[in-house]
């Protein structure tokens, strides 16, 4: 049985690499690592580095299960696979924020191909949501058969570079988009407060389509605020990471926080607004959750001026060491393995 990766935006380098670092193209290349010799749904037929590329239609559905996460569209995919083999095998992969989704149209195709096919969730908040949307959007016959299954993401630890201290604080703006969900004007509003207090400096990495918008250009011209696209590599990534100091998360909404638990497991200080979505990742009493712009403000200048002593307040809400209660809860191992069970325990 081989596992074909299906993400509509995916792109293959020309040397055969997924390329691109936004968490798509990053979770394409780990169900690819987590399945050696899997299929990714794309142009093709091609040989790439380490799997083969195929559209849809020249799948062996008698010998493939098809990992979708474009979960609206399940159903269609089935109905192709269905023409070459009565019982196709398919599974979703819900790795985003269900409330994307606000028309009744697509909540009601996600709710269906939720109950439909076997969902596999990136975390227990996603995996709530999910059942939640399938027991409202569709009939109890159908909602009771739902196969619903979840596990904290997680991310590759040995990833991280020791820590490099800089002589101005670094600030990161913890996305890569400015998007409304993010809320990068309550962002700009208390970094410009704590700026006028302390010296800093904001980078912001960005995809394109946000690189070039007003509100990133207008971020531009404060003299504090550095604003480019993503880093090259992984490796570049990551060692912007160990430079970064602090930075500031506002977001309304996350399925997961996979790139706040990157820079916290790099050794940034994290400070987070009151939401439930991060205190589904956090130890219970974390330091630094903020409930006002006044409280964020605080916060950061905190973080900023005393990063040592923010580090010691996180050790002392983990039991002893933060590190240690991020790579027990938050390694990608536990992931690799919960899914690849699940993938057995579904389709044999």
């Amino acid at each position: 049985m081989r596992i074909a990766v299906r993400y509509g935006d995916v792109l293959v380098d020309p040397d055969g690499h997924v390329a691109g670092h936004d968490a798509g193209a990053t979770l394409v290349r780990r169900l690819l690592r987590v399945f050696p010799q899997s299929i990714l749904v794309g142009e093709g037929p091609r040989r790439c580095d380490g799997f083969d590329m195929l559209p849809v239609e020249f799948l062996d559905a008698t010998d493939t299960v098809v990992v979708n996460m474009n979960v609206v569209d399940s159903v269609s995919v089935w109905r192709t696979l269905a023409r070459t083999c009565p019982e196709p095998r398919l599974m979703n992969f819900v790795w985003w924020n269900t409330s994307q989704f606000e028309h009744d149209v697509d909540r009601a195709a996600l709710a269906l191909s939720c109950a439909l096919f076997p969902t596999f969730a990136n975390s227990e908040r996603t995996a709530r949501e999910v059942r939640e949307i399938v027991g409202r959007w569709t009939v109890p016959a159908i909602a009771e058969k739902a196969r619903i299954a979840w596990v904290n993401l997680g991310i590759r630890l040995d990833h991280r570079h020791p820590r490099e201290e800089t002589d101005v604080p670094v600030v990161l703006y913890p996305a890569i988009s400015l998007s409304a969900r993010k809320r990068p004007d309550l962002f700009v509003e208390v970094v410009e407060a704590v700026a006028r207090r302390t010296p800093l400096r904001v980078e912001a990495r960005l995809v394109d389509s946000h690189l070039v918008s007003e509100r990133a250009m207008r971020l531009s011209t404060r003299d504090w605020a550095w604003v480019g696209p993503l880093t090259a590599t992984r490796e570049d990534y990551w060692a912007a990471l160990a430079r970064t100091t602090a930075f500031l998360a506002t977001a309304t909404e996350e399925s997961y926080g996979l790139e706040y638990i990157e820079a916290l497991v790099a050794g940034a200080v994290g400070v987070f607004p009151d939401r439930p979505w991060v205190h589904a990742i956090l130890p219970e009493h974390y330091p630094l959750v903020y409930r006002s712009t006044a409280e964020a403000t605080a916060m950061l200048l905190r973080a900023v001026s005393e990063p040592a002593a923010c580090r010691w307040a996180m050790d002392a809400c983990a039991g002893g060491s933060f590190a240690r209660w991020l790579r027990e809860r938050h390694s990608d191992d536990r992931f690799d393995e919960e899914l690849r069970a699940r993938v057995h325990h579904w389709f044999g």
